[in-house]
């Protein structure tokens, strides 16, 4: 019980104190994080789109692999990532590896499954008829997908939500390819690791009530964006 009012103290302090280092690691959390989502929101919601209304061969296999990669293990990313990034991989050239590109690339892969799947099973929940109904109406294939995206507008901005919860406390993909560097790579996850390696169990807690804090603004701003739009349709 000490330990956790000592954490709280600690994160009062380094929240009012100014700590540039503290600020640093949560700002590079919230734009590595921020960026893979929105990256993921680029890729998954056209696929998941695709995916719902479309009729293809080899689309049960496609969906299944799709939510095979909802749980995708993010160590298992972070080694994949690792080995097209380290020098004799693939992208190796490109000098990535143990850099924020690295991880947002990793994050990006862990969340599009997430958004992809939640996109699918979104648009599913809407009336089929709806769909025809648009379409004899004379609405183009784009009107036709903007009217459908317009009607599940709440479950896909909880699968945005979903998405960026399932990057900004993950660590083992960002501890893999970032490798945790000081005023580099070091996000709030992965200094919580090194803290609590070092036994420093009250920083760690404060950095681990900063890093809910972060996830609850954000999904705050979400929520509210949600219930407004409920509201409006009232």
């Amino acid at each position: 019980m000490r330990l956790i009012w000592e954490g709280l103290l600690e994160a009062i302090r380094l929240l009012f104190s100014g700590n540039a280092e503290v600020w640093e690691i949560t700002l590079l959390s919230l734009k590595v994080s921020g960026i893979a989502t929105g990256l993921s929101l680029l890729i998954g919601l056209p696929l998941g789109t695709g995916m719902a209304l479309g009729r293809f061969r080899g689309r049960r296999l496609a969906l299944s692999l799709i939510n095979t990669g909802m749980a995708l293990p993010p160590v298992v990313v972070g080694l994949i990532v690792s080995i097209f990034l380290w020098r004799n991989g693939p992208l190796g050239d490109f000098g990535w590896i143990y850099t924020p590109t690295a991880i947002v690339m990793a994050q990006l892969i862990i969340a599009s499954p997430v958004v992809t799947g939640l996109t699918v099973a979104a648009l599913q929940q809407v009336d089929p008829r709806l769909q025809f109904q648009l379409l004899g109406l004379g609405a183009s294939r784009g009107q036709v997908i903007w009217a459908l995206w317009n009607e599940a507008r709440l479950p896909l901005l909880a699968a945005l939500m979903a998405g960026f919860g399932s990057v900004i406390s993950e660590v083992g993909a960002s501890m893999m390819v970032g490798g945790n560097i000081r005023h580099q790579t070091r996000v709030l996850t992965t200094a919580i690791v090194l803290e609590t390696s070092k036994g420093e169990f009250a920083r760690a807690i404060a950095l681990s009530i900063l890093l809910l804090l972060l996830a609850f603004m954000v999904n705050l701003a979400l929520t509210w964006i949600q219930q407004h739009s409920t509201r409006g349709e009232r």
